[in-house]
């Protein structure tokens, strides 16, 4: 198995922002901090999933880049 580039820790951080972003646009929007503590951590926890199942389907190239493809 090859060994993913990207590490957990981009996964996370990408899912954080997005969840942070989502939850203070929210709070803003309705002035409840509960409904934006929510909005937010769905918004983490759909990222995440979505970024990991997407990054499960890449498939890893072992092909080395100084010789062409057809040979």
């Amino acid at each position: 198995m090859a060994k993913n580039k990207l590490g957990v820790r981009v996964f996370l951080t990408l899912s954080a922002f997005s969840g942070v972003l989502v939850g203070v646009i929210w709070y803003f929007a309705v002035r409840r901090p509960e409904d934006a503590l929510i909005a937010g951590g769905l918004t983490f926890i759909i990222v995440l999933v979505i970024i990991a199942t997407l990054s499960l389907m890449v498939k890893e190239d072992d092909h080395p880049a100084d010789k062409p493809r057809l040979s």
